[in-house]
């Protein structure tokens, strides 16, 4: 395989609500929460669901990379239920190799509640079920391995189980990459996403927001000086201000796509980031991966869902 994701395995289920609605159940706009099943349930059951599919940040990277022509492989944690069974499906129709054996768990698999306002953001509310309890033993060796890259996403860090198997990943990467994924993520594990991307990753995603955040700053040249003193490959997505890479002490910049039909900016920073290690992969200059992240995630804004 080219790339191997690590990551949430979510079932995604989107609907438009009103600003109100985010108001009205105390939700931030444009960021992610983590709920237990019973406030999920009922803030599911107070929707009308426009669309379900498989999701997951880096999955949805993923599939973007197959679409592309890679040869691509995911490994997420899922039970042994319909909404398992479904999400499975979801990536093999997408020519992603699935490598996670379903079991039957006791917890349900994973599912996140987009909530899209007529501005075209997003909110999520997710329910990490079954998923966030990956551990390093669903983590295969060989399939790292046998891997040029590992793509692992922000989203499934946490203390315990989920370390070992980013520890595991990580140790037996040839190379690997990581988005930050949350500003959420970002304040709540701050100390340890510096130390992964200053000691142990060798590409980091970042939007302005979580990179700033990271480094606890509201300056993004310091980002910038951030960048140039980690010397890893970091790639920064500024929204319509573009996208910044630095690289060996070098700044890449790629400018934003104008006059789009936005309709949904859900899987934008995903598909951005598919688009990169595409360019990576196929051993395309820095400026040829900036543009390609850049047509992926204009592609996936003006649809809504994260599936191109």
């Amino acid at each position: 395989m080219k790339i191997l994701g690590i990551g949430n395995a979510i079932v995604d289920v989107l609907c438009k609500v009103s600003d109100d609605f985010l108001k009205k159940n105390s939700l931030k706009k444009s960021t992610m929460k983590l709920m237990d099943e019973v406030e999920f349930k009922k803030l599911i059951s107070s929707v009308e669901i426009d669309q379900t599919v498989s999701g997951g940040s880096v999955a949805n990277s993923i599939v973007g990379l197959s679409q592309l022509g890679n040869k691509v492989g995911f490994i997420g944690k899922i039970n042994n239920d319909s909404l398992g069974k479904k999400y499975e499906d979801g990536l093999l129709k997408e020519n992603v190799k699935f490598l996670y054996e379903r079991k039957d768990e006791h917890i349900s698999t994973g599912s996140c509640l987009i909530l899209i306002t007529p501005d075209s953001e997003r909110t999520m509310c997710t329910y990490l079920g079954i998923a966030g309890k990956i551990n390093d033993q669903d983590i295969s060796i060989g399939d790292v391995k046998n891997s040029d890259i590992v793509f692992l996403e922000g989203y499934l860090w946490d203390e315990g189980d989920p370390k070992k198997a980013f520890d595991k990943a990580i140790l037996h990467s040839k190379t690997n990459a990581m988005s930050l994924s949350d500003v959420f993520c970002v304040e709540r594990h701050k100390k340890n996403f510096l130390d992964l991307v200053i000691n142990k990753l060798d590409i980091i995603f970042a939007n302005e927001q979580e990179i700033l955040s990271l480094i606890s700053s509201s300056n993004f040249n310091d980002a910038i000086n951030f960048g140039k003193e980690i010397k890893k490959n970091l790639v920064i997505t500024r929204g319509s201000k573009g996208a910044t890479a630095i690289y060996q002490g070098e700044i890449f910049e790629c400018t934003a796509k104008k006059d789009l039909d936005v309709k949904d900016l859900t899987g934008a920073g995903d598909l951005f980031a598919a688009g990169y290690l595409h360019g990576i992969i196929n051993k395309m200059s820095i400026n040829e991966c900036l543009n390609k992240g850049t047509e992926l995630s204009s592609k996936i804004i003006q649809k809504i869902g994260a599936r191109i």
